[in-house]
């Protein structure tokens, strides 16, 4: 699993140019696949789609359990169907938390299994059957927003706004799965998710509504300030973690960024716990590692739980009422 190349989101250098002609391919191949799938199905329910244009970490599974949340507190049945990255299993699959592990279907289908219903399925089309048989009202896609096999109804872009669209290339010259133009002329909404600051640095050609999110710690009861840690994360931007840790008060006396999705093997979970008692100090990871997390690790790791708050929810809201949601 590779980091994320700082070049992506930086000004467009030797690097990207060099890479160009094979991002050009890259997006040649996108467009076909979007031209090449005559036989889009269609669900008896509505289907939103929480996607993103850029590779990485956007914030997507937040906003996909903050969409799950508000759907369900408008009194609505909600199945999150997921290709469950980084999981074994090759049949569809009904997500069970009591059941199955991170290795088996995925971090994020099981983070998200605490919300709501979640099927997994290597094809999204092929996991369909077994999404419906929940009798849902509303179907989450999570990712998907480029793959054209179902028919979606509403299709919500999700951006970093500290990142924005990177250079504005294509793999591997830079972040996007296809040029931005393109992808935003299938999308309904654009959501980016940052502090204050990072909002107000946020620039990109939208062509469609936008609106403000933050994803922000859940305070527990528990006190962070001045607590001491070791903190791990394996996922896209590990630095947001380690800042939103900072922010709390924690003292961090040490700090390791792994790569997104990286399983957490009984040698590395042995040489992170080593650290931490070296120093005094709390693991600490965040809620997709907890999903990782070995059985026998899981009472001595802390996790930092984070909800995504959204400005306004009104754009969202008048496009599910056109829904009947």
């Amino acid at each position: 699993m590779m980091r994320t190349p700082r070049f992506w989101y930086q000004p467009r250098g030797m690097m990207a140019f060099g890479l160009w002609p094979l991002g050009m391919l890259y997006a040649a191949a996108t467009a076909r696949r979007q031209r090449g799938d005559k036989a889009v199905t269609q669900v008896s329910c509505p289907v939103i789609c929480i996607g993103n244009i850029n590779v990485g970490g956007t914030g997507k599974t937040p906003a996909t359990i903050a969409m799950a949340e508000h759907l369900q507190g408008r009194g609505q049945r909600v199945v999150v169907l997921s290709r469950g990255y980084g999981g074994t299993v090759n049949a569809p699959t009904l997500v069970d938390p009591q059941l199955h592990g991170a290795g088996q279907v995925g971090d994020e289908p099981l983070l998200i299994a605490a919300f709501c219903l979640v099927v997994v399925s290597r094809k999204r089309v092929t996991g369909l059957a077994l999404a419906l048989e929940q009798n849902p009202d509303v179907i989450l896609l999570d990712d998907g927003f480029q793959d054209p096999s179902i028919r979606k109804d509403f299709s919500i872009v999700v951006v970093n706004a500290a990142l924005g669209f990177g250079n504005g290339l294509c793999l591997p010259a830079g972040p996007l799965r296809e040029p931005l133009e393109v992808g935003l002329k299938r999308a309904d909404l654009c959501i980016s998710i940052g502090g204050v600051l990072d909002q107000k640095r946020f620039k990109a050609p939208l062509i469609v509504p936008h609106l403000t999110a933050e994803v922000k710690p859940l305070l527990t009861g528990m006190r962070w300030k001045g607590v001491a840690v070791f903190a791990f994360a394996g996922i896209a931007h590990p630095e947001k973690f380690f800042a939103t840790l900072r922010g709390l008060g924690a003292k961090i006396l040490g700090y390791e960024a792994l790569s997104d999705h990286e399983p957490l093997s009984a040698s590395l979970m042995k040489r992170l716990t080593a650290k931490a008692k070296s120093l005094n100090a709390q693991l600490v990871c965040t809620e997709k590692d907890a999903a990782r997390l070995p059985v026998e690790y899981r009472l001595d790791v802390l996790a930092l739980p984070v909800r995504l708050e959204v400005a306004d929810w009104s754009k969202i809201d008048a496009k599910l009422a056109d829904l009947g949601l």
